[in-house]
């Protein structure tokens, strides 16, 4: 079993940065996909950024691509999304998800685990 934790979700105004994270444990060295989703009242769950974990390659959604950057920290292991000039529409719940190997990173029905959430809300 793997089990993930975020942190970091909290109330910023537009123009704005910070850092989510997520902490994983019970997994074992193979190769993960891990990416992180968000979902908005009445919205549907949608992707944001992923990366491949032992080889670094990563995917962004277009709406935050120049502004957010997801790396890794191989010793926690931890993956973090660092989310720079933010908009009032990138207010929503935060998920971060992980599954073993080389699956599709922007689909959400691809990912085995899923941590609780962090609410980030932008203020303009």
């Amino acid at each position: 079993q793997v089990q993930l934790v975020e942190s970091g979700g909290k109330l910023v105004q537009a123009g704005g940065s910070l850092r989510l994270s997520c902490a994983a444990s019970g997994r074992t060295f193979s190769t993960y996909t891990m990416g992180w989703f968000r979902q908005a009242p009445g919205k549907e769950r949608e992707f944001v950024a992923a990366i491949r974990w032992s080889i670094g390659n990563t995917y962004y959604a277009d709406s935050v691509k120049g502004r957010f950057t997801i790396s890794r920290d191989n010793g926690k292991p931890t993956v973090y999304l660092q989310m720079n000039n933010v908009k009032p529409e990138d207010t929503a719940v935060y998920y971060c998800a992980a599954n073993q190997g080389y699956v599709d990173p922007t689909n959400r029905y691809a990912y085995a685990y899923w941590g609780q959430g962090t609410q980030v809300t932008v203020s303009s």
